[in-house]
């Protein structure tokens, strides 16, 4: 296996099951296709919104090559050049981006038009992209190869926003006038949807047009497998060729050459509402915090695939342990009797989902942890597309919760924006704190790396003051990969996993 070079988861009596879900694609598998094979891929979280950009489905177009950014991110953090060939800074605000020649899955062409459109709709979405959390862009045409695009405020980083999946460039037919999104044969990436099949399957075909070279698989056959268990015994049996996410109680039941343990920049925290409920009281937050213990998780639920907790950023973001900042002005912990009385008749709603079969587990053990500490506690847990709605609105108390720290732009400010600023787009704690909000803008508005790095871990030392969020593991993750797939891509960000490259032997 290789990690990425342009940018940048039953019981064996299942199998008979799931060998149905994986028949024979109705798409290009004969000699059209010049006799290449065909990848089988079991993926984890279904699709949320009929894979749009503008939802968490994102990561999908980017993990399978469907859509692409004006920028791609390299191995090492780093801004690339994808449908944008090469950029320059003009001023604080401005930049331009010259295109390559670049064709859409539907035979358009890619122009500066056609990328001013696609930006144009992200950034005017009725659900923005968590990536636009902390700016707006103004896109504009300067020729027909050359897109300019200032920002409301200094963006440093905008090659790095831009790489983001949900700002993913698709064809103009993608944009229906109900302001849903297809990129059913609309993306300019490797591989086009040729069907979507509600929350279970897609087809995907090798795209001829791509400007980076004809695939070496004549497509991908996709389906989504939310069980952890069944999508590591799919790859078992040979039902799949590719198995995203494989839990950790099944990673040692692989065979060696088919587990490939990946860095990661993802970390498993409680997140507390801070908006409504309960942990509205700081004392109460900080009476969780004092009685949760993440790292017995690291054994115990994680069977070693994960380290203990140091923050917010672990051990994945190599940079973060030297500029770490100390957190000071907590919370005084409410003790074990105050938590009965301030909390009496009020039941803990902690919720987790079971996308990811470690979660499920995690939040067993923190409740028995949270109940030693007074809280009376009840779970609901629940296959994520089904809570997500749930989460944002803040009908829970507390969410086991799993995320990829850098995904959306590679950049932690991004992250730290949609999810811990007031006005942040996926804040399901509910954060609304000044110092916060103050820390993060300061962190954006920095264009040194070395100093936007130590701003970065000053706004983590403010929010982790809040007890808005409580860090637990940061984990390892386990791909399965059968023994005869080449150029599957090992990505710590979890953005990319197929590429032109990838092909059955």
């Amino acid at each position: 296996m290789r990690t990425p070079t342009r940018g940048l988861i039953a019981v064996l009596a299942l199998s008979p099951l799931l060998a149905g879900c994986f028949a024979a694609s109705d798409g290009d598998s004969g000699s059209a296709s010049g006799g290449a094979k065909r990848l089988r891929v079991a993926l984890a979280v279904p699709p949320v919104q009929a894979l749009s950009p503008y939802s968490n489905d994102a990561t999908v177009l980017s993990k399978l090559s469907v859509a692409e950014g004006l920028t791609t991110l390299g191995q090492d953090g780093t801004a690339r050049a994808a449908l944008a060939k090469s950029w320059k800074r003009v001023d604080g605000t401005t930049w331009t981006f010259e295109l390559r020649k670049a064709s859409f899955q539907d035979g358009t062409a890619v122009t500066a038009e056609s990328v001013v459109n696609a930006l144009d709709h992200a950034n005017g979405s009725a659900t923005k992209p968590r990536v636009l959390s902390d700016v707006t862009l103004t896109a504009k045409a300067d020729d027909a190869d050359t897109v300019r695009i200032t920002t409301s405020a200094a963006d440093p980083v905008l090659p790095l926003r831009l790489a983001s999946p949900a700002l993913g460039i698709l064809s103009a037919k993608a944009y229906a006038k109900d302001g849903t999104v297809s990129p059913v044969g609309t993306g300019t990436g490797a591989f086009t949807i040729t069907k979507l099949t509600g929350k279970s399957k897609a087809t995907l075909n090798r795209f001829d047009g791509y400007w980076g070279g004809k695939a070496k698989t004549a497509g991908v056959d996709v389906t989504w497998i939310a069980d952890g268990t069944a999508r590591a015994n799919a790859l078992r049996s040979g039902d799949v060729d590719i198995a995203e996410w494989i839990p950790t109680s099944q990673a040692k039941l692989l065979a060696e050459d088919t587990r490939h343990e990946v860095p990661s920049v993802r970390t498993d925290s409680l997140v507390l509402n801070t908006g409504s409920g309960i942990f509205t009281d700081a004392a109460l937050r900080a009476a969780a915090r004092e009685s949760v213990d993440g790292s017995v998780l690291v054994d115990s639920v994680f069977g070693g695939y994960a380290d203990a907790p140091t923050g917010l950023f672990g051990p994945g973001v190599s940079w973060a342990a030297d500029a770490r900042a100390e957190v000071t002005g907590r919370a005084k912990a409410a003790s074990t009797s105050q938590v009965r009385s301030k909390t009496r008749g009020k039941t803990l709603r902690l919720a987790t989902y079971t996308n990811r079969s470690e979660l499920p587990e995690a939040a067993t053990v923190l409740q028995q942890q949270l109940e030693k500490a007074g809280f009376t506690v009840k779970q609901d847990v629940r296959e994520y597309t089904q809570m997500e709605a749930d989460l944002l609105a803040g009908k829970y108390d507390a969410l086991v919760f799993s995320r990829v720290t850098l995904l959306d732009t590679g950049d932690a400010v991004s992250y730290l924006a949609s999810d811990y600023m007031a006005k942040g787009v996926y804040n399901i704690a509910g954060l609304e704190d000044p110092a916060v909000d103050k820390a993060i803008t300061a962190a954006a508005e920095e264009g040194d790396t070395e100093k936007r790095r130590q701003k970065i871990m000053a706004a983590e030392a403010e929010i982790l003051r809040t007890d808005a969020v409580l860090p637990l593991v940061h984990e390892k993750v386990v791909q399965g990969i059968a023994a005869d797939v080449e150029g599957v891509l090992l990505d710590p960000r979890e953005r990319s996993l197929i590429d032109a490259d990838t092909h059955l032997r």
